[in-house]
């Protein structure tokens, strides 16, 4: 397919990179000409606005940070809406409040007759990498359908959801369920270094039990090596579990565990953290930190 992708971030460098390798004619737009220049080494043609990624693609793919950058890539000045047209589907990989979803998905049918489907994702850069994203998507069959293939290549598991927005409110559950583990493997890695414990040991030791998990295997090896260089970010988790407070509001949902997680991660972020990996909420554990 030919793919118009906006945000080349860590995420969009990844799913780039795949897309390119699998045969795709990625052509890539970024706000940071450098992550331009870096998309171009593994294959992805320049282009100087959303619009232009735009012009010649099947579908377009965002893959940015909020929901207000969404927004300007798809309506603001050379955003895509300029040269939209029907046929073409846009998919929305961020993760982007449940109601602009909405809002977004409406005015692009109204004003550019092009179908959105929101996609959020979870595994990180490296699952992007290697084509196991899980994708948990939101909208019109059809639509879905339409940018398929290319969604395929990114995705190890693909569930279509239900309409538009199904995908956030999945990525909300996601979220609570992902960013609160990070929190309680932090607490469980500083109890284990306080008694004594090899913490290397922690994920053999209980992974076959009722505590093993994907995040068990994954993140407290990384958390024991102080290993938080960014697969996302601190702040990112922030903005996320920010976002599930806000849908559980709308929802009339109690999620306290939720809200101590977003408690902690801000301080994290209020310490200067938020450019680090999630995983980093370890520091507010850690002894060394405190000194």
């Amino acid at each position: 397919m030919k793919i118009g992708f906006i945000g080349l971030g860590l995420m969009g460098q990844a799913c780039t990179a795949r897309l390119v390798e699998r045969g795709h004619e990625v052509t890539g737009y970024d706000l940071q000409p450098e992550k331009i220049e870096a998309a171009a080494k593994h294959g992805v043609r320049p282009a100087a606005s959303p619009g232009e990624a735009a012009a010649q693609a099947d579908c377009v793919m965002l893959s940015v940070t909020s929901t207000d950058a969404v927004g300007k890539a798809v309506f603001g000045p050379g955003g895509v809406t300029e040269s939209g047209s029907a046929g073409k589907t846009l998919i929305d990989l961020s993760t982007t409040e449940t109601a602009a979803t909405h809002a977004f998905a409406e005015r692009l049918s109204r004003e550019s007759a092009m179908g959105w489907v929101d996609a959020p994702v979870s595994g990180g850069p490296e699952a992007a990498a290697a084509g196991t994203l899980a994708i948990m998507a939101g909208g019109a069959e059809a639509d879905l359908l339409k940018a398929e293939p290319a969604i395929r290549d990114l995705a190890g598991v693909l569930t279509h959801m239900g309409p538009v927005g199904a995908g956030q409110v999945t990525k909300m559950v996601n979220q609570i369920l992902v960013l609160n583990t990070y929190v309680v493997l932090a607490e469980a890695l500083a109890l284990a270094e306080a008694g004594g414990v090899d913490a290397s040991k922690i994920p053999d030791a209980l992974g076959a039990g009722h505590a093993g998990s994907n995040l068990l295997r994954a993140m407290f090896p990384r958390m024991a090596d102080r290993d938080f260089a960014p697969r996302g970010y601190a702040r990112q988790a922030l903005k996320d579990l920010d976002m599930v407070k806000d849908l559980a509001r709308q929802f009339k949902v109690p999620t306290p565990m939720s809200g101590q997680s977003a408690e902690l991660f801000r301080i994290l972020v209020a310490k200067g953290h938020g450019e680090i990996d999630g995983t980093a909420i370890l520091k507010l554990f850690d002894p060394a930190e405190r000194l």
